[in-house]
């Protein structure tokens, strides 16, 4: 499974070439179903589904998704994807009455090897919440989508071969500790000043791959400050 690009090629525009069948358009469509797939799965869970069923249910509207045509109810209007993602589950479950149609297990395509995911043993770790509560699913939205941005990072330090400079700074992204410049500088052999320029490099470019990954997700470049807003405010919950 992609993790350190998953958002880099989902941009709204393209991801609704999918509706229109075009290659490139499902494969970001599917990129982002990949990357969406926990958040859609607590979502389930909390709705009071068994982890079988929420595994088949999530796997099943995933599929749907991806299905000819599944996606051309999109429109740039309708603005995040992560709203148009959700507001779709929220149908599908609504519409899912008859168990009958469902996808049996092993059978039909297998989008996610849940026997590799743990999805269960993370959703028990989540905090409490009421079903069908939107704030969560929102929250490990913006877990999952910082994480890939932490990740791409990473893997630039390693194509630079400064994995270990990464490693001691990255604590620096989120807090500000100017005490440990001289600590930091004996570890990497740099010094205070140096040390404050890099992370002010880091920093610099942690913001510019989180606004173009949030840019990803929405049909306006517009609404991109306010989208990193609201998904740190959630992040701070």
């Amino acid at each position: 499974m992609r993790t350190a690009h998953e958002f880099r090629t989902t941009h709204w525009s393209l991801v609704l070439e999918a509706g229109a069948g075009t290659e490139a358009g499902h494969s970001a469509l599917e990129t982002l179903c990949r990357a969406s797939w926990y958040p859609l799965y607590g979502f389930v869970r909390r709705r009071g589904y068994k982890p079988a069923e929420a595994e088949d249910l999530t796997q099943e509207f995933i599929t749907r998704l991806l299905a000819a045509g599944g996606f051309v109810r999109a429109s740039p209007e309708k603005g995040r994807f992560r709203t148009f993602l959700l507001a779709s589950l929220k149908n599908f479950l609504a519409n899912e009455w008859d168990k009958s149609r469902r996808l049996k297990r092993g059978l039909g395509i297998e989008f996610l090897r849940w026997d590799e995911l743990d999805a269960e043993g993370r959703f028990r770790l989540d905090p409490a919440a009421p079903a069908g509560d939107e704030s969560l699913f929102d929250r490990q939205w913006a877990e999952k989508l910082v994480s890939e941005v932490l990740a791409r990072l990473r893997t630039e330090a390693v194509r630079e071969s400064s994995v270990a400079r990464f490693d001691a700074l990255k604590a620096f992204l989120v807090t500000d500790a100017p005490a440990r410049y001289a600590e930091i500088g004996t570890q990497l052999g740099l010094s205070g000043p140096a040390v404050k320029s890099a992370i002010h490099r880091l920093r610099r470019r942690y913001a510019d791959l989180l606004r173009a990954a949030v840019a990803d997700t929405l049909s306006s470049s517009d609404d991109v400050e306010a989208e990193i807003r609201y998904l740190f405010a959630t992040l701070s919950a």
